[in-house]
């Protein structure tokens, strides 16, 4: 009796760890595998509103699921766009290439979705949908996933924000809806689809009959309605499209976009951010919830993430005696300009544009005026090295070989592609931050390796998640293998993270 009882004690211990690990076996699989982006979202929120949060919605991910508390972007800069892209990666621009929400290819301007080959479907606002992921190098979890089922899993994109939508779902997505903020409409692209599909006509059918919507307009994105369209959205792909309810695992990556509308108007402190985040609580609930009726609990797995945090508002922090400040590229680049010409003799500015605190310079000219490139950034570089609240200013071609901290140097070259990054990247001080036309006095922004843009949340919950958290570092670009791993399927074809285990 004692051996029986031995055996069966050992037997209860070895699946309790086999389940504790959360790797499935060979075999098994999830029915629908959920990625959502909460644009703007700052670890700490987490903590800040976990009293007021409701049980059914952050607060199911966070005591049910497990929480990977130290999430940190590897790369610079930390924008939207890239964030998007290296969660569904598991890579960075190096290898992805989207480099910025906008960016230059060789010297050209280039929107991260742009595409002038493609036509919009679902209303007449014409540019809202020459959009596709063209630009994208690498393949998403979405990608592997269809090449893994012969192309019979779904994978369906949904957000605000047309890049937000359309760079999680990859490449051979079935689709992806984003916002006409003209029109109050989902719409699409050709490149995914001629028409939209019955279900997308009713839920814009429907967003016609809404008051509010026609209120805001345009300002949609600062209200918590957008989030409302967002899940009401999401729920009626899954329920459009059967997500979940065939034989191979589907997809579906939710954005939500408006926190970030909200943070670079109010910052994020303030009545504005906490309604945003209290009524997000409720519209995640509402969207388990009906997860759980299409799909069944426990036969879907979610993972919810942001792509970038934010930093105080600058008078925010001067208040209580804080470093902080602003650093305005446009002034800034009239000087650089006027330097420049004093010690070159150049007729023309040699500077493309300055994006996410990198500067691309106008090879062309360059060249046409007859002089050294080199020499050129030699020249810019000593200006801007004079310049206040900069700690670094590097030579991209040159950052493997310079002398600055490692962890900058290293999220420098992981967030260099030659083609799409531009000549010279600097680094401001902690607390100082471009301030441009997308930050309101009150407001913020984001873009740099600092914790408060870099350190962001990730919380898995569902199919083999087991309930837990891990305090050591991990990185944005561990997400994508890890679910591929739960999945049994081969990861993104750039992926260089790693796959985390649930301990």
């Amino acid at each position: 009796m004692r051996r029986v009882i031995a055996v069966l004690w050992i037997s209860c211990v070895v699946l309790a760890l086999s389940a504790g690990n959360g790797r499935p076996q060979f075999g098994e699989k999830p029915k629908l595998v959920v990625g959502i982006v909460v644009d703007q979202m700052r670890w700490d929120y987490l903590s800040i509103y976990y009293n007021r949060f409701t049980r059914e919605g952050f607060r199911r991910l966070i005591d049910e699921g497990y929480s990977f508390d130290n999430c940190l972007i590897n790369y610079i800069p930390t924008v939207t766009a890239i964030g998007h892209a290296s969660v569904y990666t598991g890579t960075t621009p190096a290898f992805h290439g989207i480099c910025g929400n906008t960016f230059f290819i060789d010297g050209k301007k280039t929107y991260c979705c742009g595409d002038s080959t493609v036509q919009t479907v679902g209303t007449d606002n014409k540019n809202v949908g020459k959009m596709s992921p063209r630009n994208l190098l690498s393949t998403t979890i979405g990608d592997q996933l269809r090449l893994q089922t012969g192309f019979r899993s779904k994978v369906i994109g949904v957000s605000y924000k047309d890049r937000a939508a359309i760079l999680p779902a990859g490449r051979s997505a079935n689709a992806a809806y984003w916002l006409d903020l003209k029109n109050g409409q989902f719409v699409t692209s050709t490149y995914y689809m001629k028409e939209l599909p019955q279900w997308v006509k009713d839920v814009n059918r429907m967003m016609t009959k809404n008051d509010e919507l026609k209120r805001l307009g345009v300002d949609v994105g600062l209200s918590p309605l957008a989030g409302t369209l967002i899940t009401d959205m999401a729920i009626a792909a899954v329920v459009g499209e059967q997500l979940g309810k065939g034989e191979e695992t589907d997809m579906l990556c939710v954005s939500y976009s408006h926190t970030d509308v909200i943070g670079h108007k109010w910052g994020t402190r303030g009545e504005h951010v906490d309604d945003a985040y209290l009524e997000l609580d409720k519209e995640l609930a509402r969207f388990f919830h009906a997860l759980d009726a299409q799909v069944g609990k426990g036969n879907y797995m979610v993972f919810l993430t942001a792509d970038h945090g934010a930093a105080h508002n600058t008078q925010y922090m001067k208040d209580h005696q804080l470093h902080a400040g602003r650093w305005l590229s446009a002034e800034l680049r009239k000087d650089l300009d006027a330097y420049v010409a004093s010690k070159l003799g150049n007729t023309k500015s040699l500077i493309l544009g300055i994006l996410d605190y990198r500067f691309f310079l106008n090879k062309e000219e360059i060249k046409r005026q007859g002089l050294d490139i080199q020499r050129v950034k030699d020249v810019m570089i000593a200006f801007l090295l004079q310049c206040p609240h900069l700690s670094v200013v590097v030579d991209c071609e040159k950052i493997a070989t310079s002398s600055i901290p490692p962890i900058i140097r290293d999220r420098m070259l992981l967030g260099y592609n030659y083609h799409r990054s531009g000549e010279i990247v600097v680094v401001p001080e902690p607390g100082i931050y471009e301030f441009g036309p997308w930050s309101s006095p009150v407001g913020t922004t984001h873009g740099e390796w600092n914790p408060y843009d870099a350190h962001i949340p990730l919380l898995f919950y569902g199919w083999h998640v087991p309930h837990g958290s891990y305090a050591q570092e991990v990185h944005i670009t561990d997400i994508a293998p890890t679910v591929c791993s739960l999945l049994h399927i081969q990861q993104p074809n750039a992926s260089i993270g790693g796959v985390l285990a649930f301990d």
